[in-house]
């Protein structure tokens, strides 16, 4: 059960970039449910497939790591934490946000899961099943997403700003907790 929790916490913390860019995009009026489906998916895929592709990164070189591996995730959990809070306080309201299809959405979802393939580096320290910490972290992003297309389009980006505090603040505490309790 504290698995599940942990792994969880994990995903919507993960999630959280990619959220406030649905939110962004429902905001601008590309609140379709076809839009939503579109993102949800294209985000849920990227960031349920490259924490695995972290995973075997951290894998290879884990006989190297694993005395220092509570500190690696501390220090990554921690600065994707800190980097999402400064980019979440760091942004414009009024920044309006392009409708994303195609190559860019893509892009967009490469983009906000990169902070999924540098959490994916640390599961070996967390003990945690891979495949199955993989697909939450991709369905609870897949759904994230689709709802915050949709309230986006009823709300303002604003809200997509608060969703990237809380994601920086809960990535940051998980590394925390990984370090304490090593």
């Amino acid at each position: 059960m504290e698995n599940l929790l942990l792994i969880l916490a994990l995903a919507v913390g993960l999630a959280m970039d990619a959220f406030a860019v649905a939110v962004a995009q429902g905001a601008a009026g590309h609140n379709s449910m076809f839009h939503a489906t579109r993102t949800g998916l294209a985000f849920g895929v990227a960031q349920g497939v490259m924490p695995f592709l972290g995973w075997t990164l951290g894998i290879a070189f884990v006989s190297e790591i694993s005395a220092y591996d509570h500190w690696i995730a501390l220090i990554l959990l921690s600065g994707l934490g800190l980097k999402m809070l400064w980019e979440a306080l760091g942004r414009n309201e009024s920044d309006a946000a392009p409708s994303l299809s195609g190559s860019a959405l893509g892009t967009a979802a490469i983009a906000t899961s990169m902070d999924a393939f540098a959490a994916g580096i640390t599961l070996p320290a967390l003990g945690l099943p891979v495949l199955l910490t993989c697909v939450i972290i991709g369905t609870v992003t897949a759904l994230l997403s689709s709802l915050g297309v949709m309230i986006g389009g009823m709300a303002s980006s604003r809200i997509g700003k608060y969703a990237e505090v809380a994601g920086g603040g809960i990535l940051i505490s998980l590394g925390i907790k990984i370090f304490i309790e090593h």
